[in-house]
């Protein structure tokens, strides 16, 4: 509505960078995430935001993925008669369109889904399974990652990924983010309540919003700084 939540957020996370935004509930975390995916909802009524050299607010939320967007929702919606392995082919194949490469066909693309199934230690036959329908806390979480790998974007918003994670699991997820850093210069925004995350993805840096502001900064000392005294 009329609510006016993030009032000066002020960041830059270049390529490669993990940038990790630790905050007490009701600080503008999730609204900055969905502001930067599109969601109609959220308007920004002042400033602005540059990706890659464009502006990002002028861009509809299918151009915002086209071009490497992607956001891990903290609550990941239920999708009842469509199965993953659909969803996440028509999801790659509209991005490959949408880039001017080929698409895959079901085998060409049941080959590489499987492949990047086994980095996320999920069992293949999710993919007959609806999306994220029935699924735990835990598995539709490792189901956004599987969708990361799988999309390759440029830039990841993860919202809260850690919740509803064993540690294993948690591990797998953070390894798994830190090897497309790596490796593909992914740059990425975590949103969290704990250092847990943060010990195993390991961010550049932290910031901490407060009444919508980013208030300190620092490094991934800072995390336990904050587990330890709190916000």
């Amino acid at each position: 509505g009329d609510r006016k939540i993030l009032k000066g957020v002020n960041l830059t996370v270049r390529a490669g960078e993990v940038h990790a935004i630790m905050g007490p509930n009701g600080s503008g975390k999730s609204t900055l995430a969905k502001l930067l995916a599109g969601h109609p909802a959220y308007v920004a009524t002042d400033g602005t935001v540059r990706y890659r050299g464009e502006d990002l607010l002028a861009m509809a939320p299918e151009a915002r993925a086209q071009a490497g967007l992607f956001l891990g929702f903290q609550y990941p919606i239920e999708i009842p008669g469509v199965s993953n392995a659909q969803f996440l082919r028509l999801a790659y194949n509209s991005l490959q369109a949408a880039r001017g490469r080929d698409e895959l066909d079901p085998l060409e693309f049941d080959d590489l889904v499987r492949e990047k199934l086994k980095m996320v230690a999920m069992d293949p036959s999710f993919l007959e399974r609806n999306v994220n329908e029935g699924f735990s806390g835990g598995e539709k979480k490792r189901n956004e990652t599987v969708q990361l790998a799988v999309l390759r974007p440029k830039f990841a918003i993860i919202d809260e990924i850690d919740s509803g994670l064993v540690i294993d699991a948690l591990r797998a997820v953070s390894r798994r983010i830190e090897k497309m850093t790596s490796e593909n210069d992914l740059g990425v925004l975590a949103i969290t309540h704990y250092s847990r995350l943060l010990r195993e993805l390991r961010p550049d840096h932290v910031h901490v919003p407060r009444g919508g502001k980013v208030v300190l900064s620092g490094g991934p000392e800072l995390a336990d700084q904050l587990e330890s005294v709190g916000y």
